[in-house]
């Protein structure tokens, strides 16, 4: 008696894939060939002239936040959310510490268009600085005497704010005083006893 089966014989049921190994090495031959000429394309170019780095002209503004508190949401723009905000990189640092170092980096200064390098000054340009240094430190503007002057007026504006402190004080107690006294009339006083508490000498 023949046994039959129902699968037919040759048939592939393993479903394994086959890659054609031609096909696949020219992919990548051609992969090669346009990341060559990508990176010569590059080189061609010619190299961005960079600005010497700069002193900043104007103030870094870091108190202006300081003890102020603020509500934060998920959804508020770069600008509105909690730490020191970068307008020139779009970016938000979370203390100071980190948005000096950030201005101060490299990328930051990049955006700005700068190079991390310092313009080597001449000695005409040295001697230029010291002359403007000296006429601004003019001879006599500041002495001893001015010191002293300084000081005296200091101590004196300190002993002033003393005195209205204290007088201040004075004030409080006493407006204080007069909220936790009762007003009396002093015929009832006398009525209810509370008039004769002092005390006699003998």
């Amino acid at each position: 008696m023949a046994h039959t089966s129902n699968t037919a014989a040759g048939v592939d049921n393993t479903f394994r894939r086959k890659f054609d190994r031609e096909e696949y090495l020219e992919r990548a031959r051609d992969r090669e060939k346009q990341e060559a000429e990508r990176v010569k394309s590059k080189l061609k170019g010619p190299p961005v002239q960079r600005k010497p780095l700069k002193h900043r002209d104007y103030e870094v503004d870091l108190n202006s936040r300081l003890g102020k508190t603020q509500v934060v949401t998920p959804v508020a723009p770069l600008s509105q959310q909690a730490g020191y905000y970068c307008s020139v990189c779009e970016c938000v640092v979370k203390d100071s510490a980190n948005y000096l170092d950030h201005i101060n980096g490299k990328k930051h200064q990049r955006a700005l268009g700068m190079s991390m390098r310092v313009e080597r000054a001449s000695l005409e340009q040295v001697q230029e600085r010291f002359e403007v240094l000296k006429k601004r430190k003019t001879p006599g503007s500041f002495t001893e005497q001015d010191l002293e002057e300084r000081i005296i007026k200091q101590q004196e504006e300190e002993e002033q704010r003393k005195r209205e402190r204290r007088e201040r004080k004075k004030e409080r107690k006493k407006e204080k005083a007069a909220e936790e006294e009762p007003e009396v009339d002093p015929d009832v006083a006398a009525m209810m006893g509370f008039g004769g508490f002092r005390s006699s000498k003998k």
